[in-house]
């Protein structure tokens, strides 16, 4: 009974269900369900496959994304170059492949930002309610009440325009470092007011449904602290969930450095972006060079689409636990 009672729900569900042996935990169970998908193994395989070629690019790209040979510009399909070179002769291959390691790196970061902030918040608010659950859900309020991508440009476009007015001091590093980044250092910083914003409402209204268990009332009646109820017995039960939003929060993230490097405010030259490379494709395509456009638009809709399978494959593999608190939703 007291092992029992030490468990989260989840596991207890499970282990109930697994007629007393090894108790077969919401991971394990999910990933049963998803070895038996294979669209979802699919989604995998691409996101595995763009994963390492970005870690790897070094090795894996034939070409260095920024050598340039005039004389070949605009070339298709070749055995040499296997999806042709771009106006300045580069080799489209190499550079999509650096373009995934930016795209996949904002995504990331974007992604560890959730963590940091969306998770503590969300779990705050739900947990101790009362004026903390005001304050914080004011706030997501005020912050949801302006257009993501506008929020995003103003946020980049003062950032810079302050970096390069700055000749010393604090902003001086910052500029440095944006530099470093190739100008991804805005673009992260304002990601982050907006990205956790829909984790931080999906903690709270589980949390707010979970706090009233019997885990958690037995855990008060035996003098848990607060920092233990919530990391103990609510975040584990909310995980799941927290990991379905992430992954269907990733597609989003990569359109929408895309579409700031479309208009040219995000990844800067020379670095390799897709949304950079579809806007000059797009130019390039009226003249009869249909792969300078269809490489880097067919990479970003490639990768969108398999996150949303993962995403989907996940939402269903955790269903029967994410019912318990409440559905994702925004």
């Amino acid at each position: 009974m007291a092992e029992s009672a030490s468990l989260p729900p989840l596991a207890r569900t499970a282990r109930g269900a697994g007629g007393g042996g090894n108790p077969a935990g919401p991971w394990r169970m999910a990933w049963r369900q998803l070895s038996r998908d294979k669209l979802a193994l699919f989604g995998l395989a691409v996101l595995a496959i763009l994963l390492l070629a970005a870690a790897f690019a070094e090795v894996v790209a034939p070409y260095s994304p920024t050598q340039q040979n005039v004389a070949l510009a605009r070339r298709g399909p070749s055995a040499a170059y296997w999806l042709g070179t771009d106006e300045l002769g580069r080799d489209m291959l190499s550079r999509l492949i650096y373009g995934a390691r930016v795209s996949l790196s904002v995504a990331i970061v974007a992604q560890v930002v959730i963590l940091l902030i969306g998770v503590p918040v969300g779990a705050a608010a739900g947990y101790f309610g009362g004026w903390v659950d005001t304050l914080l859900s004011r706030t997501v309020d005020v912050l949801y009440s302006f257009p993501d991508l506008l929020l995003i440009i103003i946020v980049v476009t003062s950032m810079r325009a302050a970096l390069k007015a700055e000749s010393g001091g604090v902003l001086a590093a910052l500029a440095s470092l944006d530099a470093a980044l190739a100008g991804m250092l805005g673009i992260f910083l304002s990601l982050a007011l907006v990205s956790w914003l829909t984790v931080a409402r999906l903690v709270r209204g589980q949390v707010l449904s979970l706090k009233e268990r019997e885990l958690v009332e037995a855990a008060r009646a035996i003098g848990a602290t607060h920092g233990r109820i919530i990391a103990r017995h609510l975040l584990p039960n909310v995980l799941p969930a927290i990991v379905v939003a992430a992954t269907l929060g990733i597609p989003r993230v990569i359109l929408i450095e895309a579409a700031l490097s479309f208009i040219g405010i995000g990844v800067q030259p020379p670095t390799p972006s897709w949304g950079a490379m579809i806007l000059a494709g797009s130019n390039a395509a009226r003249g009869g060079n249909p792969h300078l456009i269809l490489g880097p638009a067919g990479a970003l809709a490639l990768t969108v689409l398999a996150c949303n399978i993962v995403g989907d494959a996940l939402l269903e593999a955790f269903d029967p636990w994410m019912r318990r608190a409440g559905r994702i939703g925004r």
